[in-house]
């Protein structure tokens, strides 16, 4: 069952185009959408979100259009990005205590269990916090007010090995509980941990859009690790 559609989505920029792209991302999956800087990852999912907007195709949540639904489609969808800022000073506490009126299908039960989950204090201030912990705290509101659907780009840029591990390992158990997961990277390690799914895209173009096991079935050649064949395909070299 696919949760989100993407369908011939077009944006052009001064010396660059985006698309046309299309891809659609299943209920409880995680989906690692690599590609190099500047390949048209974050362009992608900020029209995903409407942040920018598209000069053509559709984007659909559940089968409803996301322009049509945009505020209703918001409230099951949790985003972040590598850098996060909130009010630096103040209790966590007290963000999530403004965040969660804005949110009617807030959920405190959910807010305790992930709460102690991911180990966060809420009597610290954002400025008092990690940047692995900052990037948890953004999950825990998403998933508090029940986002179905998590869009994360670059959420692991910037992250020593040991917290970049441990946060592929919550998407892992978001993932148990249904939650969609499409994090973008170029770190080609995070993907083999953890995704099911590779979205693939070089030059403002969707490579390939399809399972891991697939992926490596077509594409990597005996004894190759992703990594090193991420780098042959950028090179245009194409499998034997």
């Amino acid at each position: 069952m696919s949760v989100v559609e993407v369908n011939n989505l077009v944006k052009a920029y001064n010396g660059f185009k985006l698309g046309p792209v299309t891809f659609a991302l299943e209920k409880g999956r995680i989906y690692g959408f690599i590609g190099r800087n500047g390949a048209g990852k974050t362009t992608t999912i900020k029209s995903m979100l409407n942040l920018v907007h598209p000069d053509s195709g559709e984007i659909s949540f559940f089968d409803k259009m996301l322009k049509e639904n945009e505020a209703e489609t918001k409230k099951s969808i949790g985003y972040s990005t590598g850098s996060i800022s909130w009010y630096p000073r103040k209790k966590i506490s007290e963000i999530v205590a403004v965040t969660k009126e804005f949110y009617d299908t807030w959920d405190d039960e959910a807010f305790r269990k992930y709460k102690e989950l991911f180990c966060i204090d809420e009597n610290k201030t954002p400025i008092e916090l990690s940047e692995g912990m900052k990037i948890k705290f953004n999950l825990l509101l998403a998933i508090s007010h029940r986002a179905e659907v998590l869009i994360l780009d670059e959420p692991t840029s910037g992250l020593d090995s040991f917290s970049r591990d441990e946060l592929l390992e919550i998407f892992k158990k978001l993932k148990e509980s249904g939650i969609t997961v499409l994090f973008s990277t170029h770190i080609i390690s995070d993907i083999e941990k953890c995704a099911d799914d590779i979205i693939y895209i070089s030059k403002g173009k969707i490579k390939e859009a399809m399972s891991k096991t697939e992926f490596v079935q077509m594409h990597s050649r005996s004894g190759e690790t992703l990594e090193q064949t991420f780098l042959r395909l950028e090179r245009g070299e194409l499998h034997e």
